[in-house]
C-alpha cells in the first residue's frame, strides 16, 4: 500500500506539473500571436517569433528538466520498500 500511495503521489506531481506548464504553454502561445496580428512590420513579426522561439524552447528544456526530476524522484519512493529485500538477498 506504500508504494502505491506513493506511485499516486508521484504522479499527482507530475499531473500538476503538466498542466501547469501546459496553460503557461498555451497563455504564452496567445499572447505572441496577438502581438503578431498587431506587427507593424514583417521584421518586427519576425522579432517576436524569435523572441517566442527562444522562450519556448527554455521553457521546455526546464520542464523536461522539471518532469525528468520528479519522475526519479518517484522511481527512488517506489523502490523503498523493496531495499531491505534486496539489501538481505546480498
Amino acid at each position: 500500500l506504500k508504494n502505491l500511495a506513493s506511485f499516486s503521489k508521484g504522479f499527482q506531481a507530475i499531473t500538476v506539473e503538466a498542466t501547469e506548464y501546459s496553460k503557461k504553454a498555451f497563455e504564452t502561445g496567445t499572447a505572441t500571436a496577438e502581438k503578431l496580428v498587431s506587427a507593424k512590420s514583417f521584421d518586427n513579426a519576425v522579432e517576436i517569433q524569435v523572441d517566442y522561439a527562444k522562450q519556448a524552447y527554455e521553457g521546455f528544456v526546464a520542464q523536461a528538466t522539471k518532469m525528468s526530476e520528479l519522475y526519479a524522484e518517484m522511481a527512488k519512493e517506489a523502490y523503498k520498500p523493496f531495499e531491505s529485500v534486496v539489501a538481505k538477498s546480498r
